[in-house]
């Protein structure tokens, strides 16, 4: 059989599923959860700074109502008392789009929906203009309720992005997801370094982004935003620990991982199983263009990109909640902020949205993964999920390739004292989310002789690898410093050749382990066997890096193993740790703590100094 002839069979039984799947969203009919309903009253964050400039800062607060007055009162001295004569500056409401509980859902009432129901809160966001480098002010906010309650935060400060040569600290993490250690984590990151000045996260920030709360008020006590703030109640090993109060001073530079984005849209499937599937564009754009007027009666070019998008993936959940510097796109007339570029005194920072669907590793029968469809689900392509599925390209070409090679040859970058590239996936790992290589899947169909489908696998070329192929060389020779990025959950780093740092500083919850001269990672078996349908099956490194860096010992106290000898990771569900850059110094130090003894004193067990010629990187080469 032919590939279009697999094409064709694809999109029949697409079509004969969203047929079915159309007659239910119709009959659908959900009312959201009323502001009578909620668990929280009064606003529901703290406010949190976003996207400073050389004399400007954004303040940004939640609530869940409407309101009829939102307000940021700041001060014109670090004394001020914000007295009635303060400054002030009114914020722009916006009701989000996408947010929603389910029966999945830990609410502070105890009681959460059966199916996805839409839930209120409205973002506030306030530009505080006119201010001087190098100081900061007092500020608070204020909401008034429509029946003229006001509601006030806590007196925090704001500041313009840094001038150059302003000495900074700035916490480097990834991965809170609500994880056991993520508010044990945040809370000795302010015990330990003080106030922050500013947060570089490396996406995965919650679990479901459409679930509302998991980033606000989730019972369980480690939702995302009270995490940052302080505002947690999380019990670990008989402790309680509050997170920190982090991002009402220092704003917050996070990317796009794999748990930022939502899967295909349904009003009536359970949040989780909605984030665990999504399809590529090129799958849902097929099924639209196959029977444009089954969808879109009218043609209107805005209902088909919409159907697309709500038939594959989308952000809209992160793009709203967050205010980010922009980008302009190559081939497009809209701005992003999928990937962006900022300075921040005498740092460069470079997010890029470099992820892929996550799938099971599993190779039994009855699993949709990174290597096959489920057996059961062969004659119903809508359940396919299409393997490890890239969701933005970063491939030599694509947009995103092109903005980044314009930005590292931009003046700001080059006079940058520290090069900072940001991304989820990971170049260098032991885990275990770095196999199989970042690139698109390539699908391999076995039929019985009838022509029914045996199996639908998938492989990842190595040559093909877009992270190591096109995007590590054009930032080794760009004179990036820093590499830092997340998505296995633990902790470990690399040099390479030329002095280019990777960090993976992930270790705030649950780890996926790390596979250095022990466990082998979970990959098919596929070493010596003949090739199928013209492409070599591949072997995936089970041990290791499989991009052939050799990970650095910590420098100053590194765990040990059995027998005593020094550990190149930190792979713990006890023992968590974070990272820290000082810019005075150009050291990245990295720290633990043992969440099974609350008493502990925090551990700097790895220093390393950003710079091509440092005598680290010398030392690794």
């Amino acid at each position: 059989m032919t590939r279009r002839e697999d094409l064709t069979l694809l999109i029949s039984g697409i079509l004969l599923a969203l047929a079915a799947l159309i007659v239910v969203t119709l009959e659908a009919q959900l009312s959201p959860l009323s502001t009578e309903d909620s668990p929280m009253t009064g606003l529901l964050t703290d406010p949190f700074l976003q996207r400073p400039t050389a004399d400007s800062v954004r303040v940004v607060w939640f609530t869940e109502f409407a309101g009829q007055r939102h307000t940021v009162f700041y001060g014109q001295s670090a004394a001020d008392e914000l007295t009635g004569d303060s400054s002030s500056v009114p914020a722009t409401p916006r009701q989000l789009s996408r947010l929603r509980e389910d029966s999945a859902s830990n609410l502070p009432t105890g009681t959460a929906p059966e199916e996805p129901t839409p839930r209120p809160i409205w973002r506030h966001e306030a530009e505080v203009t006119g201010l001087p480098p190098g100081q900061r002010f007092p500020y608070r906010v204020e909401s008034v309720a429509a029946d003229g309650t006001v509601m006030t935060s806590d007196v925090f400060s704001l500041a313009a992005a840094p001038a150059p040569n302003t000495p900074l600290k700035i916490l480097l993490t990834s991965d809170h997801q609500s994880k056991p250690m993520t508010a044990a984590n945040l809370q000795k990151v302010a015990e330990t370094v003080g106030q922050v000045d500013a947060v570089f996260m490396a996406g995965d920030l919650v679990n479901v982004p459409d679930r509302a709360s998991e980033w606000f008020d989730d019972a369980v006590g480690a939702a995302f935003f009270p995490a940052l703030q302080g505002r947690a109640d999380y019990t670990l090993a008989n402790q309680r620990y509050h997170g920190g109060e982090l991002i009402q001073h220092a704003p917050l530079f996070p990317a796009i991982g794999n748990h930022e984005v939502m899967g295909r849209d349904s009003p009536i499937a359970p949040l989780n199983e909605q984030f665990n599937d999504p399809v590529p564009r090129a799958a849902a754009t097929a099924v639209y263009d196959s029977r444009p007027e089954l969808f879109n009666a009218t043609g209107d070019p805005a209902i088909r990109q919409q159907w697309i998008v709500n038939h594959s993936f989308n952000t809209d959940s992160y793009d709203e909640l967050f205010t980010l510097p922009e980008s302009t796109v190559p081939g497009s007339d809209r701005p992003t902020s999928h990937f962006y570029a900022t300075s921040f005194g005498e740092v460069r920072l470079i997010s890029l949205f470099v992820t892929n669907i996550w799938r099971l590793p599993r190779v039994e029968p009855d699993v949709r993964g990174r290597f096959q469809e489920r057996l059961a689900d062969h004659g119903n392509p809508i359940a396919w999920g299409h393997g490890q599925h890239i969701f933005e390209p970063i491939s030599a070409g694509s947009p995103q390739y092109q903005w980044l090679q314009t930005e590292l040859a931009s003046e700001a970058f080059q006079q940058a004292r520290y090069k900072i590239v940001m991304l989820h996936h990971p170049p260098h790992s032991l885990g275990d989310n770095i196999v199989p290589p970042f690139t698109d899947p390539v699908a391999l169909y076995d039929r019985h002789p009838d022509g029914t489908l045996r199996s639908v696998r998938y492989e990842y070329p190595i040559q093909d690898d877009y992270i190591m192929r096109d995007l590590v060389p054009l930032l080794e020779n760009a004179g990036v410093d820093l590499v830092l990025y997340g998505h296995s959950h633990l902790w470990n780093r690399f040099v390479s050749p030329t002095g280019l740092h990777f960090l993976e500083t992930s270790n705030v919850g649950n780890t996926y382990g790390a596979f250095w001269q022990g466990d082998p990672r979970q990959v098919p078996p596929a070493a010596d066997a003949p090739p199928f349908n013209g492409y070599q099956q591949i072997y995936y490194a089970a041990q290791g890096d499989p991009n052939g860096l050799e990970p650095v010992v910590p420098t100053l106290a590194p765990l040990v193993d059995d027998q005593d000898q020094p550990l190149p990771y930190l792979a713990s569900n006890d023992i968590t740790a974070f990272s820290i850059l000082t810019t005075e110094s150009g050291t990245v130090a990295s720290y633990y703590f043992d969440t099974r003894q609350p008493n502990s004193e925090v551990v700097k067990f790895d220093e390393f100094t950003l710079g091509r010629e440092n005598p680290v990187a010398i030392a690794h080469r």
